[in-house]
């Protein structure tokens, strides 16, 4: 009887199905999971964009804010050290954000005005005598402003068709830099209830961390405006000095326009050095172009490799290459506007992920709940 049970139950194991081998191996499955994870985030960020675009009358004054908060948020800071209270401050510091934005821009618009005609004539020369050079006679600048208008609509060149559509262009900017400005206030001086709602609000025991990442964001931001600022300022000096030396027309305007390019990396460097190199050459001849190409060179060997890893802060060292598709994308989503916002954001995102990564190098099971049922069983 035993040995009858025993067979019965020998053949009724051996009839049962053996587990099958899975169709994928585990890389192809491993790779198959990672590039669902990255479809996934790149249509969380595609929905993000396409809400930033919809909603760029109230997201572009809440990034301009960010950036004026940044720039002169130590200044704020002292001045509550100085045991001013905070409305007071915040007050204080958006004003004196009203005097150096309205400051410079009237200096860089009245140098652009005072010289443009100068700095126009110039390059219009210079595209002369380069298309009868290479053998394109005929081509005019005119002739390439006409036909690079598409291109520059692309990348958000707003020409006013008209009257009304110059007043609309002229009201939506005055709004935005009115929202910016109340906003600057609101985030200088709520900064730390700020802090308190991101604790309350952080889910578990993620508080701590949030906080760290936002401040190192918001620091990553703080270094690249002030240093951008201050190796802009000193560009536009040098550069200056440089041109009315070599007694270029129109020098301090195109000061003023390496002033306001160097806020977009690389690019804008490029395009107001070519400019002043080509008003040298159409006013001055080869040589003095050729001078001007050297205070250029200069100025920008100066800036590359004394300036940045003495000014930069360390949080907002990027790859050249990051930066160029920070710009690249930035221009093709808000034009110029965009342009001048994606260095910082990218910064400030740099800056997150750098963070993370140090956390979790730190601590790479801090995501794991000791308390939870895997560690209970554990130790068990």
């Amino acid at each position: 009887m035993r040995n009858d049970s025993e067979e019965n139950r020998r053949g009724a194991e051996g009839e049962r199905p053996q587990p099958s081998s899975p169709l994928l191996p585990i890389e192809a499955r491993r790779a198959g999971a990672w590039c669902l994870v990255a479809l996934l985030i790149a249509a969380v960020l595609a929905v993000g964009v396409w809400l930033c675009v919809e909603l760029s009358a109230a997201v572009t004054p809440v990034l301009l804010a960010l950036l004026g908060s940044g720039l002169l948020g130590p200044l704020y800071r002292r001045l509550v050290a100085m045991k001013l209270n905070r409305s007071l401050a915040a007050g204080l510091t958006c004003a004196v954000l009203v005097v150096v934005v309205g400051g410079a821009g009237y200096i860089v618009v009245s140098a652009l005005v005072d010289t443009g005609d100068q700095i126009i004539a110039s390059l219009r020369n210079a595209a002369q005598d380069l298309s009868q050079h290479f053998g394109a006679a005929g081509t005019s600048l005119d002739d390439l402003a006409a036909k690079s208008k598409d291109l520059v609509a692309k990348f958000g060149g707003t020409a006013a068709s008209g009257l009304l559509a110059g007043v609309s262009v002229v009201g939506q900017f005055l709004a935005a830099s009115v929202l910016a400005l109340l906003l600057t206030f609101f985030f200088l001086r709520d900064s730390d209830k700020a802090v308190r709602a991101l604790r309350d609000w952080a889910p578990g025991t993620s508080a701590p961390q949030l906080e760290r990442m936002a401040r190192r964001g918001f620091q990553s931001i703080e270094g690249f405006m002030r240093g951008t600022t201050f190796i802009a300022l000193i560009d536009a000096i040098c550069i200056t000095v440089g041109l009315l030396i070599l007694q270029v027309p129109g020098a301090v305007g195109l000061g003023a326009l390496v002033f306001v390019g160097a806020y977009i990396p690389y690019l804008g460097a490029f395009i107001s050095g070519a400019v002043a190199i080509l008003v040298a050459l159409a006013d001055r001849g080869f040589v003095i172009a050729l001078w001007a190409l050297g205070v250029v060179l200069a100025v920008q060997v100066l800036e590359g490799h004394v300036l940045q890893p003495m000014i930069q802060s360390r949080t907002v060292q990027m790859h050249p290459a990051t930066v160029m598709l920070a710009i690249t994308a930035g221009a093709s989503v808000g034009g110029i506007l965009g342009m001048l916002l994606s260095v910082p954001l990218t910064a400030a995102a740099t800056g997150v992920l750098h963070e993370l990564r140090v956390h979790y190098a730190a601590d790479p099971d801090s995501d794991s709940d000791d308390s939870g049922p895997a560690a209970s069983a554990a130790s068990s």
